[in-house]
């Protein structure tokens, strides 16, 4: 296992310094899942939800916070994004699927900025369905595939 890089020599939490990193092309993908009652998924694919388009509104918002991440995660270095892409897939009878892919060339990975886009995208789903199913799961939000950068490849099983 590797040694975290997130402390200095005396414990402290620390910005890594990613100055005399290689450029690459680096990828994240990440996805999760939302469970809901199937009545809520049905209104959701019918558009019957009173605050709006439900799934379109979730992948912006999944969107504008890989674009946001370095701002909620302390130490995560504000990064020049070149896509991000969020796809939201209902799956009934029962949930929600959702998958996030970032891409930046860069010296810093992207993965945070993956994991927390499948994340507010799930919380938003929730939010605008939360009066009519408060029992919702977010669930499984795990990073599933990773490449460039001096570690390589990383794919789940």
């Amino acid at each position: 296992m590797s040694e975290l890089t997130h402390f200095d020599d005396q414990g402290r939490a620390a910005m890594v310094d990613v100055a005399a990193k290689p450029e690459t092309e680096r990828v994240a993908i990440a996805r999760g899942q939302v469970i809901m009652a199937p009545a809520t998924l049905e209104r959701i694919e019918q558009g019957r939800i009173g605050k709006g388009d439900v799934l379109g509104i979730a992948r912006l918002a999944g969107i504008m916070a890989a674009k946001r991440t370095s701002e909620l995660i302390p130490l995560c270095h504000p990064l020049m994004l070149s896509k991000v892409a969020v796809d939201l897939r209902p799956l009934p009878p029962d949930r929600v699927d959702i998958e996030a892919l970032v891409k930046l060339t860069g010296r810093t990975g992207v993965e945070m900025e993956a994991l927390t886009a499948v994340t507010v995208a799930a919380l938003t789903i929730y939010d605008m369905c939360k009066a009519i199913d408060r029992g919702m799961r977010i669930e499984a939000v795990r990073l599933v595939h990773k490449s460039g950068g001096k570690s390589g490849t990383y794919e789940a099983e």
